[in-house]
């Protein structure tokens, strides 16, 4: 089985957690159509109060469904869009795909890889401990960071439970995700 969406997520208000949708409108250079982090400039608010100008590389948010079910299996009872994502996949390993990697989901929509979310304190508003659940360390002592990944809108799209993903990598050398 290949990569697919697993649930997709959207709220107008600045709210943590986004409400699960049956289907999600991608418009290009903007986001998801009707969320609050939705538009060219950056809106994250934390983003906004140091510069309002820089450029809004985090339009949707994605996390593998692995991750819920590594969370829940430690006691977490995290749900689809509980941590902010608008798109929840299943199949794919987001955290190791490169920076400029585009995904096609669906039939019409293109998204372009940005980097890594940052997580941030809000995770443990939402459940206790699970900023914690969210950071790692590899072999080298690296941190890893696993509340998923960012992206920018290059092609427009509705996106429903159940569409396939298709992964285009950039040429190389492949750059690996940083946080945005």
């Amino acid at each position: 089985m290949g990569a697919t969406v697993a649930a997709v997520n959207c709220d107008a208000t600045h709210s943590f957690s986004k409400g699960q949708q049956q289907s999600i409108r991608l418009i290009a250079g903007l986001g998801v159509e009707g969320d609050a982090h939705s538009g060219i400039t950056v809106q994250h608010r934390s983003r906004v109060a140091r510069n309002p100008d820089q450029p809004n590389l985090r339009q949707v948010h994605l996390i593998h469904g692995e991750l819920h079910d590594e969370l829940n299996a430690a006691g977490f009872d995290v749900v689809p869009g509980g941590m902010g994502e608008n798109i929840l996949t299943r199949g794919l390993d987001l955290l190791g795909l490169p920076t400029g990697t585009r995904l096609k989901i669906g039939p019409d929509a293109v998204i372009e890889i940005t980097g890594l979310r940052n997580p941030c304190a809000q995770l443990d508003g939402y459940r206790p401990g699970l900023m914690k659940a969210v950071l790692d360390r590899d072999a080298e002592g690296k941190l890893i960071r696993k509340a998923g990944i960012m992206a920018i809108v290059v092609n427009g799209g509705d996106v429903q439970v159940g569409d396939p993903i298709t992964v285009e990598l950039p040429a190389t050398p492949h750059s690996p995700l940083e946080p945005v």
